[in-house]
Protein backbone atom coordinates (compact mmCIF):
# COMPACT_ATOMS: atom_id res chain seq x y z
CA UNK A 1 0.00 0.00 0.00
CA UNK A 2 1.42 3.60 -1.13
CA UNK A 3 1.15 5.52 2.20
CA UNK A 4 -0.01 9.28 2.05
CA UNK A 5 2.09 11.99 3.07
CA UNK A 6 0.18 14.82 5.12
CA UNK A 7 2.29 18.14 6.47
CA UNK A 8 3.45 18.99 9.92
CA UNK A 9 1.76 22.13 9.68
CA UNK A 10 -1.41 20.51 10.20
CA UNK A 11 0.25 19.30 13.16
CA UNK A 12 1.12 23.07 14.11
CA UNK A 13 -1.41 23.83 16.96
CA UNK A 14 0.16 20.24 18.80
CA UNK A 15 3.71 21.13 18.22
CA UNK A 16 2.79 25.47 20.00
CA UNK A 17 0.85 22.80 23.06
CA UNK A 18 4.85 21.63 23.72
CA UNK A 19 6.31 24.87 22.14
CA UNK A 20 8.36 22.90 19.96
CA UNK A 21 7.87 22.90 16.18
CA UNK A 22 9.19 20.70 13.68
CA UNK A 23 9.20 21.50 10.28
CA UNK A 24 8.78 17.99 8.83
CA UNK A 25 6.33 15.41 6.83
CA UNK A 26 5.20 12.08 7.97
CA UNK A 27 4.01 9.38 6.56
CA UNK A 28 0.76 7.61 7.63
CA UNK A 29 -1.84 5.76 6.48
CA UNK A 30 -5.60 6.22 5.61
CA UNK A 31 -7.25 5.35 9.21
CA UNK A 32 -5.04 2.03 9.38
CA UNK A 33 -3.47 0.35 12.35
CA UNK A 34 0.03 0.36 13.27
CA UNK A 35 1.06 -3.57 12.33
CA UNK A 36 3.71 -4.14 14.81
CA UNK A 37 5.04 -7.26 16.13
CA UNK A 38 4.88 -7.59 20.05
CA UNK A 39 6.07 -10.57 22.32
CA UNK A 40 6.55 -12.46 19.27
CA UNK A 41 8.93 -15.62 20.67
CA UNK A 42 11.84 -16.52 17.48
CA UNK A 43 9.77 -19.89 16.39
CA UNK A 44 6.83 -17.42 16.04
CA UNK A 45 6.23 -17.25 12.00
CA UNK A 46 3.17 -14.85 12.60
CA UNK A 47 3.18 -11.19 10.92
CA UNK A 48 2.15 -9.52 13.95
CA UNK A 49 -1.22 -8.11 16.02
CA UNK A 50 -3.22 -4.49 16.12
CA UNK A 51 -1.73 -2.33 18.55
CA UNK A 52 -3.89 -0.37 20.78
CA UNK A 53 -3.36 3.10 22.47
CA UNK A 54 -0.94 2.21 25.56
CA UNK A 55 -2.93 3.03 28.76
CA UNK A 56 -1.69 6.33 30.52
CA UNK A 57 0.64 5.66 33.15
CA UNK A 58 -1.42 6.60 36.29
CA UNK A 59 1.32 8.85 38.79
CA UNK A 60 0.14 10.49 42.03
CA UNK A 61 0.46 13.76 41.00
CA UNK A 62 -0.19 15.26 44.08
CA UNK A 63 3.41 14.95 44.17
CA UNK A 64 5.02 15.46 41.29
CA UNK A 65 8.33 14.65 40.54
CA UNK A 66 10.57 15.87 38.04
CA UNK A 67 13.98 14.27 37.16
CA UNK A 68 16.18 17.06 35.65
CA UNK A 69 19.60 17.55 33.79
CA UNK A 70 22.06 20.76 33.74
CA UNK A 71 24.26 21.53 30.98
CA UNK A 72 26.48 24.36 30.49
CA UNK A 73 26.88 26.94 27.82
CA UNK A 74 29.61 24.13 26.05
CA UNK A 75 27.13 21.32 26.82
CA UNK A 76 29.06 19.81 29.38
CA UNK A 77 26.82 18.18 32.22
CA UNK A 78 27.19 20.44 35.85
CA UNK A 79 26.87 18.28 38.91
CA UNK A 80 26.93 19.42 42.45
CA UNK A 81 24.11 21.69 42.69
CA UNK A 82 22.22 22.23 45.80
CA UNK A 83 18.62 22.35 46.13
CA UNK A 84 18.65 26.27 46.56
CA UNK A 85 19.63 26.86 43.29
CA UNK A 86 16.18 25.17 41.60
CA UNK A 87 12.47 27.03 41.03
CA UNK A 88 10.04 25.29 40.30
CA UNK A 89 6.95 27.05 38.79
CA UNK A 90 3.41 25.21 38.07
CA UNK A 91 2.04 27.67 35.65
CA UNK A 92 2.86 30.67 36.96
CA UNK A 93 2.92 29.89 40.23
CA UNK A 94 6.26 29.40 41.79
CA UNK A 95 6.06 26.22 44.22
CA UNK A 96 7.92 24.96 47.15
CA UNK A 97 10.64 21.89 46.42
CA UNK A 98 9.73 19.09 48.92
CA UNK A 99 12.50 16.56 47.95
CA UNK A 100 15.50 17.24 46.49
CA UNK A 101 18.25 14.27 45.52
CA UNK A 102 20.72 12.89 43.20
CA UNK A 103 20.43 9.64 44.17
CA UNK A 104 21.45 7.00 41.31
CA UNK A 105 17.91 5.25 41.60
CA UNK A 106 17.47 2.18 39.59
CA UNK A 107 16.08 2.62 35.71
CA UNK A 108 13.90 0.68 33.34
CA UNK A 109 15.07 1.60 29.61
CA UNK A 110 13.82 0.61 26.38
CA UNK A 111 16.42 0.62 23.06
CA UNK A 112 14.58 1.34 20.08
CA UNK A 113 17.22 0.79 17.68
CA UNK A 114 16.84 1.48 13.76
CA UNK A 115 17.62 -1.13 11.53
CA UNK A 116 15.82 0.24 7.69
CA UNK A 117 18.08 0.66 5.17
CA UNK A 118 19.20 4.28 6.05
CA UNK A 119 21.32 2.65 8.75
CA UNK A 120 23.51 0.91 6.56
CA UNK A 121 27.04 1.21 7.34
CA UNK A 122 26.01 2.39 10.77
CA UNK A 123 24.43 -0.82 12.77
CA UNK A 124 27.91 -2.35 13.55
CA UNK A 125 29.44 0.60 15.52
CA UNK A 126 25.70 1.60 16.82
CA UNK A 127 25.21 -1.57 18.46
CA UNK A 128 28.45 -1.59 20.15
CA UNK A 129 27.49 2.07 21.63
CA UNK A 130 24.19 0.30 22.86
CA UNK A 131 26.28 -2.08 24.65
CA UNK A 132 28.08 0.75 26.11
CA UNK A 133 25.50 2.03 27.00
CA UNK A 134 24.19 -0.85 29.17
CA UNK A 135 27.74 -2.07 30.17
CA UNK A 136 27.89 0.99 32.61
CA UNK A 137 24.18 0.87 34.05
CA UNK A 138 23.02 -0.63 38.14
CA UNK A 139 22.90 -4.03 38.02
CA UNK A 140 19.29 -3.26 39.81
CA UNK A 141 18.25 -1.81 36.16
CA UNK A 142 16.40 -3.46 33.36
CA UNK A 143 16.16 -3.18 29.62
CA UNK A 144 14.21 -3.91 26.90
CA UNK A 145 15.12 -3.80 22.97
CA UNK A 146 12.46 -2.89 19.89
CA UNK A 147 14.14 -2.94 16.40
CA UNK A 148 12.82 -1.14 13.21
CA UNK A 149 12.11 -0.83 10.04
CA UNK A 150 8.82 -1.70 8.21
CA UNK A 151 7.32 -1.75 11.25
CA UNK A 152 9.01 -1.70 15.03
CA UNK A 153 9.37 -5.88 16.77
CA UNK A 154 9.43 -5.79 20.27
CA UNK A 155 12.81 -8.62 20.31
CA UNK A 156 13.81 -8.70 24.10
CA UNK A 157 11.61 -8.07 26.58
CA UNK A 158 12.48 -6.51 30.03
CA UNK A 159 15.79 -8.11 30.99
CA UNK A 160 18.54 -7.66 33.50
CA UNK A 161 20.95 -9.07 31.05
CA UNK A 162 22.91 -7.12 29.20
CA UNK A 163 24.37 -10.46 26.94
CA UNK A 164 20.75 -11.26 25.99
CA UNK A 165 20.26 -7.77 24.21
CA UNK A 166 24.14 -7.84 23.18
CA UNK A 167 23.36 -11.45 21.52
CA UNK A 168 20.05 -10.23 19.90
CA UNK A 169 21.10 -6.94 18.78
CA UNK A 170 23.98 -8.90 16.96
CA UNK A 171 21.85 -10.15 14.43
CA UNK A 172 20.22 -7.45 13.07
CA UNK A 173 21.21 -6.14 9.49
CA UNK A 174 19.81 -3.30 7.80
CA UNK A 175 16.74 -3.37 5.63
CA UNK A 176 13.47 -1.61 4.70
CA UNK A 177 11.86 1.74 5.76
CA UNK A 178 11.57 3.54 8.64
CA UNK A 179 8.67 3.17 10.99
CA UNK A 180 10.59 5.14 14.03
CA UNK A 181 6.94 7.19 15.50
CA UNK A 182 5.79 3.52 15.51
CA UNK A 183 8.66 2.39 17.74
CA UNK A 184 8.18 5.38 20.32
CA UNK A 185 4.47 4.10 20.56
CA UNK A 186 4.90 0.50 21.19
CA UNK A 187 8.03 1.70 23.42
CA UNK A 188 5.73 3.73 25.69
CA UNK A 189 3.68 1.02 25.56
CA UNK A 190 5.80 -1.71 26.43
CA UNK A 191 7.24 0.81 29.68
CA UNK A 192 3.62 -0.03 31.02
CA UNK A 193 5.40 -2.99 32.33
CA UNK A 194 7.86 -1.04 33.80
CA UNK A 195 9.39 -2.27 37.69
CA UNK A 196 10.92 1.09 38.46
CA UNK A 197 9.74 4.22 38.83
CA UNK A 198 13.04 6.09 36.45
CA UNK A 199 12.00 5.14 32.86
CA UNK A 200 13.58 6.05 29.98
CA UNK A 201 13.39 5.44 26.35
CA UNK A 202 16.28 4.92 24.32
CA UNK A 203 16.63 6.14 20.14
CA UNK A 204 19.36 5.33 18.19
CA UNK A 205 18.56 5.93 14.62
CA UNK A 206 19.05 8.87 11.95
CA UNK A 207 15.95 10.41 12.64
CA UNK A 208 14.35 9.66 9.22
CA UNK A 209 10.73 8.68 9.49
CA UNK A 210 9.07 7.54 6.53
CA UNK A 211 6.63 4.82 7.13
CA UNK A 212 5.07 5.26 10.44
CA UNK A 213 0.86 4.77 10.91
CA UNK A 214 0.59 6.58 13.71
CA UNK A 215 0.72 10.72 13.64
CA UNK A 216 2.87 12.54 15.21
CA UNK A 217 -0.48 14.36 17.08
CA UNK A 218 -1.09 10.03 18.72
CA UNK A 219 2.32 9.68 19.67
CA UNK A 220 2.65 13.24 21.10
CA UNK A 221 -0.81 12.40 22.80
CA UNK A 222 0.58 9.63 24.71
CA UNK A 223 3.87 11.01 25.26
CA UNK A 224 2.85 13.70 27.65
CA UNK A 225 1.00 11.55 29.57
CA UNK A 226 3.30 8.73 29.70
CA UNK A 227 6.44 10.64 32.50
CA UNK A 228 9.01 8.65 30.10
CA UNK A 229 12.00 10.45 29.38
CA UNK A 230 13.29 9.91 25.85
CA UNK A 231 16.95 10.17 24.99
CA UNK A 232 18.05 9.43 21.38
CA UNK A 233 21.28 9.26 19.64
CA UNK A 234 21.27 10.56 16.20
CA UNK A 235 23.28 9.49 13.80
CA UNK A 236 23.22 11.76 10.99
CA UNK A 237 24.93 12.13 7.51
CA UNK A 238 26.66 15.34 6.80
CA UNK A 239 25.09 15.09 3.35
CA UNK A 240 21.28 13.63 4.26
CA UNK A 241 19.96 12.15 0.54
CA UNK A 242 15.99 11.58 1.62
CA UNK A 243 13.80 14.49 2.60
CA UNK A 244 12.88 12.34 5.69
CA UNK A 245 17.22 11.59 6.72
CA UNK A 246 16.85 15.75 5.95
CA UNK A 247 14.37 15.92 8.93
CA UNK A 248 15.64 13.32 11.17
CA UNK A 249 17.20 15.73 13.47
CA UNK A 250 14.14 18.04 14.17
CA UNK A 251 12.11 15.05 14.47
CA UNK A 252 14.66 13.05 17.45
CA UNK A 253 14.72 16.94 18.87
CA UNK A 254 11.23 17.42 18.82
CA UNK A 255 10.58 13.99 20.50
CA UNK A 256 13.04 13.54 22.93
CA UNK A 257 12.69 17.86 24.48
CA UNK A 258 8.76 17.46 25.26
CA UNK A 259 10.07 14.42 27.54
CA UNK A 260 12.68 15.90 29.49
CA UNK A 261 15.45 14.08 27.78
CA UNK A 262 17.54 15.49 24.66
CA UNK A 263 19.56 14.76 21.23
CA UNK A 264 22.89 14.07 21.04
CA UNK A 265 23.69 14.42 17.71
CA UNK A 266 26.46 12.61 16.16
CA UNK A 267 27.62 13.64 12.46
CA UNK A 268 30.38 11.11 12.90
CA UNK A 269 30.54 7.22 13.73
CA UNK A 270 34.49 8.33 15.39
CA UNK A 271 32.47 10.54 17.69
CA UNK A 272 29.52 7.28 18.94
CA UNK A 273 31.49 5.93 22.05
CA UNK A 274 31.97 9.37 23.22
CA UNK A 275 27.98 10.22 22.67
CA UNK A 276 27.64 6.85 24.29
CA UNK A 277 29.54 7.79 27.57
CA UNK A 278 28.09 11.37 27.84
CA UNK A 279 24.57 9.39 27.94
CA UNK A 280 25.74 7.03 30.47
CA UNK A 281 27.03 9.82 32.72
CA UNK A 282 23.78 11.96 32.11
CA UNK A 283 21.42 9.04 32.82
CA UNK A 284 24.09 8.36 36.63
CA UNK A 285 23.63 11.85 37.49
CA UNK A 286 20.60 13.50 37.43
CA UNK A 287 18.59 15.54 40.26
CA UNK A 288 15.25 14.70 41.03
CA UNK A 289 13.08 17.77 42.12
CA UNK A 290 9.34 17.12 43.62
CA UNK A 291 6.67 18.91 44.97
CA UNK A 292 3.05 19.42 45.50
CA UNK A 293 1.21 21.58 43.61
CA UNK A 294 -0.04 24.50 45.68
CA UNK A 295 -2.96 25.10 42.42
CA UNK A 296 -3.88 21.58 41.94
CA UNK A 297 -7.51 21.71 40.66
CA UNK A 298 -8.70 18.16 40.11
CA UNK A 299 -9.50 19.00 36.19
CA UNK A 300 -7.92 16.57 33.96
CA UNK A 301 -6.15 19.23 32.00
CA UNK A 302 -2.46 19.85 31.08
CA UNK A 303 0.06 21.48 33.71
CA UNK A 304 2.73 23.39 32.12
CA UNK A 305 5.63 22.99 34.44
CA UNK A 306 8.91 25.49 34.41
CA UNK A 307 12.19 24.59 36.14
CA UNK A 308 14.81 27.13 36.18
CA UNK A 309 17.99 26.73 37.62
CA UNK A 310 19.73 29.43 39.77
CA UNK A 311 24.38 29.57 38.24
CA UNK A 312 26.35 29.53 41.14
CA UNK A 313 28.43 32.55 41.48
CA UNK A 314 31.16 32.38 38.67
CA UNK A 315 29.55 29.72 36.68
CA UNK A 316 28.94 29.65 33.54
CA UNK A 317 25.14 29.94 31.60
CA UNK A 318 23.39 26.65 32.48
CA UNK A 319 20.89 24.38 30.31
CA UNK A 320 17.79 22.84 31.73
CA UNK A 321 16.29 19.53 30.38
CA UNK A 322 12.85 18.88 32.29
CA UNK A 323 9.90 17.27 31.07
CA UNK A 324 7.22 20.68 30.32
CA UNK A 325 4.77 19.30 32.41
CA UNK A 326 1.59 17.13 33.69
CA UNK A 327 -2.18 16.27 32.97
CA UNK A 328 -3.97 16.96 36.63
CA UNK A 329 -6.43 13.88 37.79
CA UNK A 330 -9.98 14.07 36.67
CA UNK A 331 -11.44 13.52 39.99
Amino acid sequence: MVAKRISIWTLFPLMFLVCFAVSISFAQANGANVHIIHRVQPTDSTEGAKQTKPTPLKVDVDLVQIPVTVTDDRDRLVIGLQQTNFSIYDRTDPQLIRNFSTDDAPISLGILFDVSSSMYGKIEESSQSVVQVLRDANPQDEFFLITFNDRPELRVDFTTSVEEIQNEISKVKPDGTTALLDAVYLGLDEMRHAHHERRALLIVSDGGDNHSRYGAKEVWSVLLEAGVQVYAMGIFDEAPRTKAERNGPDLLSAITAVSGGRTFAIHSLKKIREAANELSRELRNQYLVAYHPSNLVHDGKWHKVRVRVTPSQNSRKLRVYAKSGYYAPSH
